[in-house]
């Protein structure tokens, strides 16, 4: 027999938004870090040179977001963008214009500090 899906309500959570130059990925989470649904571009039919776009962000994000409203309840989240892409402030516009109250905006790029040891100088 097979095990019965429990459905989870999350009223808080967190949505990671991951703007990369090639794709836009966007995860939502319940208020502990645990992943509760995902989303990328290449989910909804963008492929190529059509994923990156600030557009293909806008459907998924709504798409995401949409479906963790309905299903899960989410009302409240904390929002984590990591990235430099161009679907970055499409994705945090569509979450704004959604009936989810945001808590903050943290970002959370990478930044290095000195980065990496320079190769030796050439000599020739």
């Amino acid at each position: 027999m097979a095990k019965k899906k429990v459905r989870r309500t999350i009223e808080n959570g967190r949505i990671y938004i991951t703007a990369t130059f090639n794709n836009t990925i966007i995860t939502i989470t319940d208020d502990r870090g645990n992943p509760v649904l995902t989303g990328s571009c290449g989910m909804y039919g963008f492929s190529g040179t059509r994923k990156p776009t600030p557009y293909a962000a806008t459907i998924t994000t709504q798409a995401s977001v949409k479906k963790a409203r309905d299903e899960y309840g989410l009302r409240s989240a904390e929002i984590f963008v990591k990235g430099i892409g161009p679907g970055r402030e499409a994705a945090l516009r569509v979450i704004k214009e959604s009936n989810i109250e945001v808590d903050k905006i943290i970002d959370i790029t990478p930044i290095p500090h000195n980065g990496v040891r320079p190769p030796k100088i050439r000599r020739v």
